[in-house]
């Protein structure tokens, strides 16, 4: 299985791309599978065009001279480690001090030959000048990566806390180092400012599902318990009860306007991600863990073919990283099915307790509304010039300003989702925004109304009264 993880910073973004060991990982799909085996890993900096990649050997050498180097750097300290980092022939990666605000990024021919267009002389190390904003936000990447523990688990640092008898903390830099990083990760800078706290430490041994009991099985409940097409067998109950484990420890979004909405942020996230739609053995069904903020922090598949099959959807692809996600976050549930028929098909995994509203300040004004409402209808019969395809009504949620321009619209039917592309909405709504995506975060009032167009050609738009 070919896994990614990204950690982002504004200036600094480390990609890693890698494969799971099989040999010990469970069958069934994990809610977010261990990177165990790295074959690339790319640092993506600001203001630069190219990123510099490279294998295991470049990233472990990165990650030793950007801990090595932040601990002196930051705290004044001349780190012995660093030195003697620095001195030998099998390291890759060097840092190297210029002044308070720039500092030397090094990275020897080794691993630059090939894979940076910029570097049009193999021979050459390639040199990178980083400001010390850049430096934090690469120190803050690394240590997302060692909160990771889904990722090269084994991977540490035999570097350890620098004592003060090496030199004297010099308040004059940190008080020039703070102003400079205002946006970054405090605790981060801290520790590296201060060396009073070890670099990463060896991680303990993870307990892998397939080796933990099975003799005490959780009480399941309903609100995180699916109903599985087929029986796991005894390797997968582990991964179940691990999941389940994991949903109990964190509050469950439930309310079901908020699921409407994250329903469409997440529709919005697989369906353009998933291009390739035919060869599936089978209806594919996952259960989605996501985030308030809409992201796909987990997903686990309901039998053992959707397990199978997880690389022909685009879900790997899009899990975001949980070293990023704050403690007790909540998390909402979803069911998606890739249909052999090539169509999405997303909702609660539990459906709606009752029917959503929708969300956000709304024009209640019936003469306001009366406008607006025959504006709306003028603006799409002016634009919709294309000969209908479909079959069926297409059917949506349109919302707009008090001046009548276009601040959201939701399909409400399949056949809206497969055809939105015959409507005018996605041009108008991109010709304000740049993008047909999702909707902008608009705080002002809208007004909400119901546009359907027919197979033959009628446009019908009425005030909104509910999701059905």
């Amino acid at each position: 299985m070919n896994i990614q993880r990204k950690y982002s910073l504004p200036n600094c973004t480390l990609l890693l791309e890698g494969l799971s060991d099989m040999t010990r990982t469970a069958n069934f799909q994990e809610l977010r599978p261990e990177l165990s085996i790295l074959v690339n890993a790319e640092c993506h900096l600001s203001n630069y065009d190219q990123p510099i990649s490279g294998g295991r050997e470049f990233f472990e050498s990165l990650v030793r001279a950007v801990s090595a180097y932040a601990q002196e750097v930051l705290s004044n300290i001349p780190n012995p480690q660093g030195k003697k980092f620095e001195h030998q022939n099998s390291e890759l990666v060097e840092l190297q001090k210029i002044d308070s605000n720039r500092h030397r990024l090094i990275v020897h021919s080794e691993i630059t030959a090939d894979n940076q267009g910029g570097n049009n002389n193999p021979g050459q190390p390639l040199q990178i000048v980083l400001n010390t904003v850049q430096l934090f936000d690469l120190v803050e990447a690394v240590d997302q990566f060692f909160a990771d523990s889904q990722t090269l688990p084994e991977l540490s640092l035999e570097l350890h806390p620098v004592h003060r008898s090496y030199g004297g903390s010099s308040q004059i830099l940190l008080k020039q180092a703070i102003p400079a990083t205002v946006g970054v990760s405090s605790l981060a800078v801290a520790a590296v400012a201060f060396s009073l706290i070890p670099a990463p430490q060896i991680r303990p041994p993870q307990v892998k599902p397939e080796i933990q009991s099975s003799t005490s099985t959780p009480t399941p409940t309903a609100s995180i318990t699916p109903t599985p097409t087929t029986t796991p067998t005894a390797s997968e109950t582990p991964v179940t009860k691990d999941l389940e484990a994991l949903l109990k420890t964190v509050p469950e979004i439930t309310d079901p306007s908020q699921l409407r909405v994250l329903n469409r942020q997440v529709y919005n996230q697989i369906h353009p991600a998933w291009t390739n739609r035919s060869e599936l053995p089978e209806d594919l069904v996952y259960r989605l863990g996501v985030a308030a903020d809409g992201s796909i922090v987990g997903y686990k598949a309901v039998n053992q073919k959707a397990s199978d099959a997880i690389e022909k959807t685009p879900l790997p692809k899009l899990l975001y990283n949980p070293a990023n996600r704050l403690p007790n976050e909540p998390i909402a549930q979803f069911k998606v099915v890739f249909t052999q028929k090539g169509v999405l098909e997303l909702s609660p995994w539990l459906g709606y307790a009752k029917t959503p509203e929708v969300t956000g300040e709304k024009i209640t004004d019936t003469s306001k509304i009366k406008d607006l409402n025959q504006k709306l209808y003028s603006t799409i019969r002016q634009n919709w010039s294309v000969t209908p395809t479909f079959a069926k009504d297409l059917k949506y949620r349109v919302a707009v300003n008090k001046e009548g321009v276009i601040a959201d619209y939701e399909p409400l039917n399949q056949v809206a989702f497969d055809h939105f592309r015959e409507t005018p909405l996605p041009q108008m709504f991109q010709s304000v925004y740049g993008s047909n995506v999702a909707a902008p975060d608009n705080k002002q009032p809208l007004a909400h109304f119901q546009v359907v167009f027919t197979p033959k050609g009628e446009l019908k738009v009425n005030p909104w009264k509910g999701y059905k």
